[in-house]
């Protein structure tokens, strides 16, 4: 077969979820499948070097000025030049004008569920719901079959779109065989130089993001502060200075600017480091369809709290401390616990290596592959 993977964004330097998800995918198929040709459908960017072209595998650069008119216009054009059998669009989205089989990964419906915390939304993230709301029912019907990445969410999918559960697959996300490496003294003390962090800290990835429910996270950490006698600093990625005053602002806290180092994008290259030398992570999310950072924190060691909703309890087992994330105080004294019990901690250590084993990119590819025969 000659198969077409859109992976739009995965050359671009700064990558999040999706793009290192279609990433490593690719590169599991690159290692698992020899006898079906991949035509990889890409925009160029400033990071050509993080996948590089096989005899099964061919990178189609594709020219476009908007992810719109990339996606809409120019990738069925290719596609078709490329003569594939199966177009699998890997980002929610996919051209509505192609003619062809279809397999498109929806990663969520949340931009069809209401959303309480709109006012952390940027504008791209906006823009990005209405599009979606537009592209994804006349794509979905169409398609030959629909991927997404947990049970949660294919009962959400069949549910608010009516889509038959035969034709909706679970093929799981996973983690970089990196987040298992030790991560040597040395190396560690040079990552925290990078980023100057504290010699401890909690570690919390947010973004402007509704869902990842920063506003309350702040309310929840200056419970914990209140709870003890010396907190630690909370370390945050991802989110611009501008960003956490508007939030301290918000959510009344203020008081809690000198505890908190803010990091920027992290490499992923970096990633392992940071969470090996956390002593907690926090991953308070209102709504995910996954979660891949709960297993990067547990395969590096650290003990993570978690929201008891969505798809986080299906991903993370009995590997997790599990809270209201809406309820700042029972979040906050769950910090507290987790952070005065070295036994407890040893405890989610553990249970989080065992976890982790049941995720693995290769069982992904090897069901993304197989589907694909299928079609």
């Amino acid at each position: 077969m000659r198969i077409g993977i859109e992976a739009q964004r995965i050359f671009r330097t700064k990558k999040h979820g999706m793009d290192i998800v279609a990433l490593e995918l690719i590169k599991a198929i690159q290692k698992c499948d020899l006898v079906n040709e991949y035509f990889i459908f890409v925009r160029k960017g400033e990071d050509m070097s993080c996948l590089e072209e096989t005899s099964n595998v061919k990178i189609v650069i594709v020219p476009g000025i908007t992810y719109t008119d990339w996606e809409q216009i120019f990738l069925p054009i290719y596609a078709r030049k490329c003569k594939i059998d199966i177009l699998h669009s890997t980002s929610n989205t996919a051209p509505i004008m192609y003619a062809g089989k279809t397999v498109i990964t929806l990663h969520d419906v949340i931009f069809l569920e209401p959303n309480q915390m709109a006012s952390t939304a940027s504008f791209y993230q906006n823009l990005g719901k209405v599009y979606r709301k537009y592209i994804v029912p006349k794509v979905i019907r169409k398609a030959n079959h629909v991927i997404t990445v947990s049970n949660f969410e294919r009962e959400r999918i069949h549910s608010l779109m009516s889509i038959d559960l035969k034709k909706i697959s679970v093929v799981y996300n996973s983690f970089g065989n990196h987040f298992s490496d030790i991560v040597h003294e040395g190396k560690a003390k040079e990552i925290k130089t990078k980023y100057k962090l504290p010699k401890e800290y909690i570690f919390y990835i947010g973004n402007t993001d509704p869902k990842k429910n920063i506003v309350t996270t702040m309310r929840a950490y200056l419970k914990y502060c209140m709870m003890v006698a010396e907190p630690l600093p909370l370390v945050i990625a991802d989110i611009s200075e501008s960003f956490l005053d508007a939030v301290l602002k918000e959510s009344n806290t203020k008081s809690l600017r000198n505890k908190i180092q803010l990091t920027g994008y992290i490499d992923n290259a970096d990633l392992p480091s940071i969470y090996a030398s956390a002593t907690l992570f926090l991953y308070l999310s209102l709504r995910e369809s996954f979660g891949i950072p709960l297993l990067e924190s547990m395969a590096s060691g650290t003990p993570v709290i978690s929201s008891y909703n969505s798809a986080l309890p299906e991903i993370a087992g009995d590997a997790a401390v599990y809270v209201n994330p809406t309820d700042e105080k029972n979040i906050g004294q769950a910090m507290a616990n987790i952070l005065g019990d070295s036994a407890l901690v040893a405890r989610l250590k553990q249970k989080g290596f065992e976890r982790v084993l049941h995720f693995d990119w290769s069982f992904s590819a090897s069901k993304l592959i197989s589907l694909y025969t299928s079609i």
